[in-house]
């Protein structure tokens, strides 16, 4: 998918932005991380002419357009629900906590989370997931809950407004229309792993 490459040309971008690389060739850009220089040229001619033929791409002006192509140049604000041991993981997840991505609520339905600070955060009650949702307008929601309840808690998140979900909850979920739906079943990608791991041992 085009735009999980993107994503890795910004992060491979990042570094060179640190290293104090100021312009870098296709060519460059994929023996350094591992990539394919043709493929690079392809997804970002896709999206218009960003480098030099000859010259290569200017690395902060790359950045800032892959930023934008990828809406990173606003503040997406995110609500989690589940304060389980993924969900306070997540709140304390850098990634969640600098630039494009601001956890802006953590919500749970046990009487002994609920009015605790868990990674910086209070614990609400899900009665007040709507109210943060429209103070803070709130779009993206993380669920880390129960796979019995993640159903009725990407429906909350629905309700409430929020317009697209993530999904760590092992629990397969009918999506709605107007907010959409991504799950990442760890479960299933080791499952996936430990087939091709025995899949290499028995061709070798």
């Amino acid at each position: 998918m085009t735009l999980n490459r993107l994503s890795v040309y910004l992060r491979c971008l990042r570094r060179l932005q640190v290293e104090g690389v100021s312009r870098i060739s296709s060519n460059e850009l994929a023996q350094r991380f591992h990539l394919s220089s043709s493929q690079i040229r392809k997804d970002l001619a896709a999206f218009g002419e960003f480098g030099i033929r000859g010259v290569g791409y200017e690395v902060n002006a790359l950045a800032n357009h892959l930023r934008t192509l990828l809406g990173l140049d606003r503040t997406h604000r995110v609500v989690v629900l589940g304060a389980g041991n993924l969900g306070t993981a997540l709140s304390q997840f850098p990634g969640l906590q600098q630039e494009a991505f601001r956890i802006v609520g953590l919500f749970d339905i046990s009487p002994d989370k609920i009015g605790k600070t868990i990674g910086g955060y209070l614990v609400r009650p899900l009665d007040q997931l709507h109210q943060v949702v429209v103070e803070t307008e709130a779009r993206l929601g993380i669920l880390t809950v129960p796979a019995q309840v993640a159903q009725e808690s990407y429906d909350l998140l629905a309700d409430a407004g929020i317009t697209a979900v993530l999904n760590f909850a092992p629990a397969q979920i009918k999506p709605r229309r107007g907010t959409s739906l991504r799950s990442v079943d760890i479960r299933v990608i080791l499952e996936e792993l430990a087939h091709h791991a025995v899949s290499q041992s028995l061709e070798g």
